[in-house]
């Protein structure tokens, strides 16, 4: 199928031993090909296309696709592949290693890292469903902006945006409110600056709600309030760039991993500059919601349960009560005429065959047919 969107893979060691190069394998060819090999479990990754048998298996031909491209220059490598892990490049679990510690998967580079390896407490497993490493943070430096307003912190060692001087109520859209004690003549310059000396209470409140667009369509609604409405004509041309937003505000950036709630993928900016950015930077899966982990485990759940149902329990919820009765009786029947029909072949101790089972059903459709051509009575 090519390079598939995300799967589960696996790294051979007896047939791409430390020194060779790397390679990986889907679950199929795990069990066909490799089933009596050492194998390191990887869990999955994105874009991937299975090397059983291709130039890096010397003496091995895939079962299931003999015929495999020499190489897959699409496929992304890196130490898991070797069975080694984290910044500190060991295997796991690691016989070595006595200090108990979870390992979590950095979703840009996708390798595993020791929750004390990644310069932040992780909050609790609950409170975040992804994490950017150390090492992406700095590759993805745009993601600093989203962070003050997007990540989870833990709260040992947890840092807030840092809130402009004169705003003593710039954070309480995130529920985090900032007592500022200021002086008379500070209190005098914020009004001066602000140009409500000569206005009334509503013309106050109007300025600073258009400066302080939360979301790209609050701004555009607050932008048509403020100019004529001859303006909506053009507003689908207009662009309007969520990161230099948060690019424009203050915001603390560290060298540490980050750490993601759910849906914070939605939020992130999809104009037209954006975009270009998450290209050049080989990061365009970050918009895409369905390339996490958990709508990969959601969807096999989903396909577990459609193997799972019996396609004549589906057929008879979608029927009537009338056809319900009219097919149960219908099945009986076969059962019945089936199951008498096969125990001469079981008391004698023939084999049946193909002639036979032809036979039978073109007899049992002849019966079906003589008895739907009798005349129907109907109680008036």
């Amino acid at each position: 199928q090519g390079a598939v969107k995300r799967q589960a893979l696996y790294a051979c060691s007896t047939c791409t031993p430390p020194g060779a190069e790397p390679a990986g394998i889907c679950l199929a060819c795990s069990y066909e090909c490799h089933g009596t090999h050492r194998l390191f479990e990887l869990y999955t990754k994105r874009n991937f296309r299975c090397d059983c048998g291709n130039s890096k298996f010397k003496n091995l031909q895939c079962k299931l696709l003999p015929e495999k491209c020499k190489v897959n220059s699409g496929n992304k490598y890196n130490d898991n592949f070797y069975g080694l892990y984290c910044t500190c490049k060991r295997p796991y679990p690691d016989p070595e290693d006595e200090i108990p510690d979870e390992m979590i998967q950095c979703i840009v580079c996708e390798d595993w890292f020791h929750g004390r390896h990644l310069g932040a407490v992780p909050p609790e497993s609950g409170d975040f469903h992804e994490m950017v490493c150390q090492a992406c943070m700095n590759h993805c430096h745009f993601l600093w902006a989203y962070a003050s307003q997007l990540a989870v912190f833990s709260l040992v060692g947890m840092y807030l945006p840092v809130p402009p001087l004169t705003k003593a109520n710039s954070l309480e859209d995130e529920g985090i409110v900032l007592k500022v004690e200021e002086s008379e003549e500070q209190k005098k310059e914020i009004k001066k600056e602000s140009g409500v000396e000569h206005h009334d209470t509503k013309e106050e409140k109007q300025p600073e709600q258009f400066n302080e667009p939360s979301t790209s369509s609050g701004y555009c609604s607050k932008f048509l309030q403020k100019f004529p409405v001859e303006i909506a004509e053009t507003t689908s041309e207009f662009s309007f760039c969520k990161l230099k937003e948060l690019q424009s505000k203050p915001f603390v950036k560290k060298d540490t991993a980050t750490f993601w709630p759910s849906n914070w993928r939605s939020k992130l900016c999809t104009c037209e500059d954006c975009l270009k950015m998450y290209s050049e930077l080989e990061v365009q899966f970050l918009t895409d919601e369905c390339d996490t982990v958990l709508a990969y485990e959601n969807k096999g759940t989903s396909d577990q349960e459609t193997e799972r149902r019996d396609p004549l329990m589906d057929t008879l919820n979608s029927m009537n009560r009338v056809q319900q009765v009219e097919l149960i009786c219908e099945y009986n029947d076969l059962k019945t005429e089936l199951t008498d029909y096969l125990r001469r072949f079981a008391d004698e101790g023939t084999v049946v065959k193909r002639e036979d089972i032809q036979h039978f059903f073109e007899e049992f459709q002849s019966r079906k047919r003589r008895r739907t051509n009798r005349m129907q009575y109907y109680c008036s």
